[in-house]
């Protein structure tokens, strides 16, 4: 993931281009570790379809979780904002069946394109309107898709994130079914033991 907001630089203020080629440094973003990379692609396995289809990776990073999704025979579009973390997605991702986008994760630039699961982590809480964002990332499903949205709130002191009841409370206009998974427990996803809230919802809206 990456953090979206103005030109140059995300809503933290960080220049996101600028530390492209240290992100995957972190284990949860690079998913060097093989136990980290098992773990990841096992949630991704039971969150994604099980027949390959289309996958929408939106705030994509480096393609870390969309060639994991490559991997399991899915068509792949990735979109991020910032140009160096696209050209390093291209990069890991040569070869596959895939296809990588500088825009807007808010307003994909996929055209009439549809797809069979629209994947985000750790965007939504960054977005000023993340009702409307859902709404958005609701166009391009096929009927039965699904929005796979990783999430959490992060820190004690100053906590930064959305807390999953009210990602599920956002979720509720669109109908359908929402599930939500808790994460945090799951030390081999993070590298690390983790005290803050971190989950992911499926959700298939109607």
């Amino acid at each position: 993931m990456t953090i979206h907001g103005g030109d140059g630089a995300g809503t933290d203020g960080v220049d996101w281009d600028a530390e492209a080629a240290a992100f995957d440094e972190d284990p949860d973003h690079g998913l060097r570790d093989p136990e980290v990379r098992a773990a990841w692609a096992a949630r991704l396995r039971a969150w994604l379809p099980g027949r390959p289809g289309a996958v929408l990776d939106l705030g994509c990073g480096t393609g870390s979780l969309s060639l994991l999704a490559a991997g399991r025979g899915h068509r792949v579009t990735g979109v991020d904002r910032f140009s160096a973390m696209v050209a390093l997605a291209r990069e890991k991702l040569a070869g596959r069946d895939a296809v990588f986008l500088v825009g807007d994760a808010t307003a994909p630039p996929v055209g009439e394109e549809r797809y069979d699961a629209v994947l985000v982590r750790h965007v939504l809480w960054t977005l000023p309107e993340p009702d409307r964002a859902l709404r958005r990332w609701r166009d391009p499903l096929r009927p039965g898709g699904r929005l796979v949205l990783v999430e959490g709130v992060w820190g004690t002191v100053s906590p930064v994130g959305i807390p999953a009841g009210r990602l599920a409370a956002l979720l509720a206009p669109l109908g359908g079914r929402v599930g939500v998974e808790r994460l945090s427990p799951d030390t081999a996803l993070w590298g690390r033991d983790v005290d803050d809230e971190r989950y992911a919802v499926v959700a298939v809206p109607d």
